[in-house]
């Protein structure tokens, strides 16, 4: 533990913080402590909006359903 916290710059106080999910911890300390486990090419899979099909229903219910496009002014109607 004293290694990693050393590695990750951080106190071993906080590193325990870290394994308890405590959410008042810095994510620069989350990434440090991934860094120094060498795990932190996974945290790019975090914000991967690809991963994330709740968030992607939520995105896609809240667009409008009919877009309507204003027309320039003196322009002929289609029709």
């Amino acid at each position: 533990m004293a290694v990693v916290a050393e590695r990750a710059f951080t106190s071993r106080s906080t590193l325990q913080r870290v394994e308890a999910g405590d959410t008042n911890v810095s994510i620069g300390i989350y990434a440090g402590v991934l860094q120094a486990l060498g795990l932190l090419d996974g945290l790019s899979e975090v914000a991967d909006i690809g991963n994330d099909s709740v968030g992607q229903a939520l995105a896609s219910a809240d667009l409008p359903k009919r877009v309507h496009l204003k027309r320039p002014k003196g322009s002929p109607r289609d029709g």
